[in-house]
């Protein structure tokens, strides 16, 4: 398998597809950059709460939960915005725009004094980041058809390994003071624990814009552009005519959509709360993990998510039926996310164990329920970009919520003794799974009922 995802990569080396690996190299760095901050930005966020005076656990905490909701609200505002800018100005100079926001936003995140500048921050930095999408315009302007879906791939290994190289490097480099010690043993690092990972991600993303700049061409001539824009407004408004529009779907569409929100939700309230969890003291239940533990364990889940969605899943699509493993995939996410709060310190093999049922349960997932809303959108003759659009603006809504509604329950739980307690959001976030299996027993999908009868 990693002989083949290196024969993959060299592929875009030659001189057609090369525009499409300097593609691959900017967001696979850019995603790096990005991921560095998950491992130690909740701890950054408690620090700046207890420096501003809130030292109630719950208050304090709440302050994370509505930062990790800041980027992703800035995400779901800006990707039409951008998106259509694109259209008008072309991709690249958008691509640039974004990886120059990064660089800015991601050593002035590290810089934060305090709670509302970290907030701004991050919400300007979910703007930039938005140009995600004009990635994925970037490749579909320069691909076949036919290999349009092989190449979106390129993207997926890029924020697979981003998303496993990230977190340990994140971790690693937080707290140089006590974690590396020599030239970082001195009052400035001690004063900023976490600028050192925040540089480094800048850097990154500074690289990345230098290749895009230099490296990357325009895949959108200026015959193929709209020459309109969309304004914030009307592209706002666009988001949510695509959810209203829901309604109007096919039911098995419309099903299939909402069993990925409620997915969504549930998966961004655990991601939301993971670390708040893991960091707890053990006598208050927790696991006392540090930033580089944290780091690690994310990395371990970013590699099953390359393992599983790299090859895995090719191999049991072929034996099962999707909609089976996307079943599957709900069950088990359901069981390793209720299962995250009851987890001691050791034995740690038990830890690894529950992360690899919550990527698996991922893996399983996401790829199954993607190719059922593809060929039942196809089946039923409905444009897909609508179906997409409209599966994208329920994702992100989810997102967005997912961690504002953790961050009130945790509040609200996290020091009550009662039945109510530090396990409840996780609980949650079993319940809203299971209510998504039940979902998934009653989904009736066109393309197979024609399958069966032919």
């Amino acid at each position: 398998m990693i002989l083949t995802r290196i024969k993959f990569l060299r592929g875009f080396m030659n001189n057609k597809k090369y525009p499409l690996f300097i593609l691959f190299l900017v967001v696979l760095i850019d995603m790096i950059g990005f991921t560095l901050v998950i491992p130690f930005l909740t701890y950054f966020i408690q620090d700046l709460a207890e420096k501003a005076g809130t030292v109630d656990v719950g208050n304090r905490d709440w302050w994370v939960g509505i930062t990790l909701a800041a980027y992703t609200f800035g995400q779901f505002l800006f990707t039409p915005v951008i998106s259509t800018m694109s259209d008008k100005f072309g991709r690249r100079p958008i691509i640039i725009f974004g990886l120059i926001s990064n660089t800015i936003f991601l050593f002035a995140f590290g810089l934060s004094g305090s709670l509302w500048f970290a907030l701004i921050v991050r919400f300007l930095a979910g703007v930039g980041n938005a140009n995600i999408a004009v990635s994925r315009a970037y490749i579909g302007d320069v691909s076949e058809p036919e290999k349009l879906a092989s190449r979106m791939g390129l993207l997926g290994a890029a924020f697979g390994l981003g998303f496993m190289i990230g977190p340990f490097v994140g971790g690693v480099l937080s707290n140089p003071a006590d974690v590396i010690g020599g030239i970082f043993d001195n009052d400035f690092w001690r004063e900023y624990p976490y600028l050192l990972p925040c540089i480094f991600a800048s850097l990154l993303s500074g690289i990345s814009l230098i290749l895009a700049i230099f490296k990357l061409p325009e895949s959108l001539p200026k015959e193929s552009r709209t020459g309109v824009s969309d304004s914030p407004i009307k592209s706002v408004k666009k988001i949510f005519n695509s959810l209203i529009g829901i309604k109007n779907l096919e039911p098995s569409l419309s099903l299939l959509i909402l069993i990925n929100a409620i997915y969504l939700l549930s998966f961004t309230m655990m991601h939301a709360t993971f670390i708040l969890f893991t960091g707890m003291e053990i006598s208050k239940g927790g696991l006392d993990y540090s930033p580089t533990m944290n780091g690690y364990l994310f990395a371990y889940v970013g590699l099953n998510g390359v393992i599983i969605q790299g090859g895995l899943i090719r191999l049991l699509s072929k034996k099962f039926d999707n909609k089976l493993l996307m079943l599957l995939g709900l069950i088990i996410s359901a069981i390793g996310l209720v299962s995250i709060p009851y987890l001691n310190p050791e034995p740690f093999v038990i830890i690894l164990f529950i992360l690899t049922l919550v990527s698996l349960g991922s893996g399983l997932f996401q790829p199954t329920q993607s190719a059922l809303l593809t060929l039942e959108a196809r089946d039923s003759n409905v444009e897909l970009g609508f179906v997409m659009g409209s599966q994208e603006g329920f994702g992100a809504l989810s997102r967005v919520l997912g961690p504002i509604i953790a961050a009130f329950i945790w509040k609200a739980t996290v020091e009550s003794d009662g039945f109510f307690d530090y396990h409840t959001v996780f609980h949650i976030c079993g319940i809203l799974m299971l209510f998504a299996v039940l979902m998934q027993l009653k989904l009736k999908l066109n393309f197979q009922k024609k399958i069966v009868e032919i």
